[in-house]
């Protein structure tokens, strides 16, 4: 039976052959890698994946799109909110890093992004299909209109790439904005740098975008009472992500 695709969900099918096999020789494939799709819906991209590295586990909400998923024994199918989803935990029961991939929900592909960041280093690489707008923010560099607090959090901890541009025609049912696939693969972590006190430090800093940092991170830095050298003449948008890294190292408590 034909599925219909459920608003609620952020549904876009993908059905571009073309466009297909393009994003899976980006993810290459291989036997052996534990491959992780979010998403997988009507297997668009399920079926190339499987037939390159012969099993995948595939994280499906959707209840009538995992029931149909089930009837596959080369799929281990987890029907659960990617939200809720432990991927480091996933990792361990593999034995092995993962590789993630998917076509993302558009309407919560911020928070997945974010949810993911906690397991960067049970991670291989991501390949996720995403806005275009999105994907030209978490790839911005320092000085652009796109640079902001997602690509300071995410560059901090992957290595990011815009691969492909997707039209709207290539999905059903088509959505109103462009998309892109993005390739991320994690960096090394900084043992100095606090993840929860990196993101309040930038979510402070680019709260009020259109300001000098010392009216903002400047403020925050003297209730903390701390003389950090940090040059505060700036907007958030010109800082790097490596500057921001310093600082949050330099407010770590020794």
């Amino acid at each position: 039976m034909r599925h219909v695709a459920r608003k609620r969900f952020g549904q876009h099918f993908l059905t571009d052959g073309a466009i297909v096999d393009a994003i899976v020789d980006a993810i290459d494939p291989k036997p052996g890698d534990s491959l992780v799709e979010i998403g997988p819906g009507l297997g668009a991209m399920t079926d190339p994946l499987v037939a390159r590295c012969a099993k995948l586990t595939v994280i499906e909400l959707d209840r009538d799109l995992a029931e149909r998923l089930r009837r596959r024994p080369e799929l281990d199918v987890i029907e659960a909110d990617v939200l809720q989803v432990d991927f480091a935990a996933l990792a361990q029961r593999r034995g092995q890093r993962l590789r993630v991939v998917g076509n993302l929900p558009y309407n919560i592909s911020t928070p997945i992004l974010f949810h993911l960041l906690g397991a960067a280093a049970d991670v291989v690489d991501q390949h996720f299909m995403l806005q275009k707008e999105v994907v030209d923010r978490m790839a911005a560099a320092p000085g652009s209109k796109d640079y902001g607090r997602l690509s300071v959090m995410l560059q901090w901890r992957y290595a990011i790439e815009s691969v492909l541009d997707v039209p709207p025609t290539a999905f059903d049912p088509p959505p109103r904005v462009d998309s892109a696939v993005v390739r991320m693969q994690p960096l090394p972590p900084l043992p100095a740098v606090d993840a929860g006190l990196l993101e309040e430090l930038v979510r402070v800093a680019f709260s009020q975008r259109r300001k000098l940092l010392r009216n903002t991170l400047g403020r925050w830095l003297d209730e903390r009472q701390h003389t950090a050298a940090f040059d505060l003449q700036r907007r958030a948008e010109e800082v790097p992500v490596g500057e921001y890294l310093a600082l949050a190292a330099a407010l770590a408590p020794k």
